[in-house]
């Protein structure tokens, strides 16, 4: 049994496919009891000539999603809960709490997909890693994800070490750079997401990895679960596995929110 399923994208953002509701009748048919959508925020950091095409969703849709995701919850079994997934880009925190504070959402997932301008895990950008050095990308990334989480803006963590999606590992040792960002989350109240699209990418890897998780136990900081489905069939991929690695390392429940507080559900 899957509980939840809490990172689910819409063809809003650009790079999404299918219906919304085609999502929460995959969501029903897998026995999926709560399911958050999650779409990409606008991307409030670049001016309208800067912008990234098919990549999140226009500003003026967001009011849109909204009230599609509120209905869709009037018309499904499962339980629906409206998230939203956010940016961070150092430098635009108060548009970003501005922007976030216009809509009454259930979580608020925080991710960093960019370092200094480079879009690090989209492939189009790909040959950027051969021009840069590999633990310095990791230590920058990891900073950012510290940050992010120290604006307490966010509820949720998302994919915390994305870095790695490509396959391109670090020679350094990598457990202080966890511990520290560990304390970070820990003092800042946020939950982390395991999430299981890494296994669909070249890491072959759910993010966290496991070294990771393990850090976050130890440190007290709770837990959710999303597979980041962009098409209906990807609802659920992949959370067999993370509900396994979760319950490995030593959880024993995962989180939910609704009006941005947490509760917890047993795995």
């Amino acid at each position: 049994m899957i509980p939840v399923d809490n990172h689910l994208h819409t063809r809003l953002c650009g790079h999404a496919t299918g219906d919304a509701g085609e999502y929460l009748d995959s969501a029903a048919n897998l026995g999926i009891r709560e399911a958050g959508f999650c779409d990409h925020l606008p991307l409030y950091f670049l001016s309208p000539d800067k912008m990234i095409p098919n990549y999140a969703m226009d500003e003026s849709d967001l009011p849109g999603y909204v009230s599609m995701v509120k209905n869709l919850a009037l018309h499904t079994p499962v339980e629906v809960k409206l998230g939203i997934e956010a940016d961070f880009v150092p430098g635009h925190e108060k548009k970003l709490e501005a922007l976030l504070a216009s809509y009454r959402f259930d979580f608020i997932t925080g991710s960093v997909h960019f370092i200094d301008g480079w879009g690090f895990d989209n492939p189009a950008e790909l040959a950027e890693y051969g021009r840069r050095d590999i633990n310095t990308v990791y230590e920058q990334y990891f900073g950012l994800v510290q940050q992010a989480a120290l604006t307490g803006l966010f509820d949720v963590m998302a994919h915390p070490d994305l870095v790695k999606k490509f396959n391109f590992r670090p020679t350094r040792d990598l457990r202080p750079l966890y511990e520290e960002t560990a304390r970070v989350f820990k003092s800042t109240g946020v939950c982390v997401e395991v999430n299981s699209a890494g296994l669909r990418y070249p890491a072959k890897e759910i993010y966290p990895g496991p070294g990771l998780l393990e850090i976050f136990l130890k440190n007290g900081i709770p837990v959710t679960v999303g597979s980041d489905a962009h098409r209906p069939e990807d609802v659920g991929s992949g959370l067999p596995e993370a509900i396994a690695l979760i319950k490995n390392i030593g959880y024993r429940e995962v989180a939910t929110f609704r009006g941005r507080q947490i509760k917890f559900v047993d795995i």
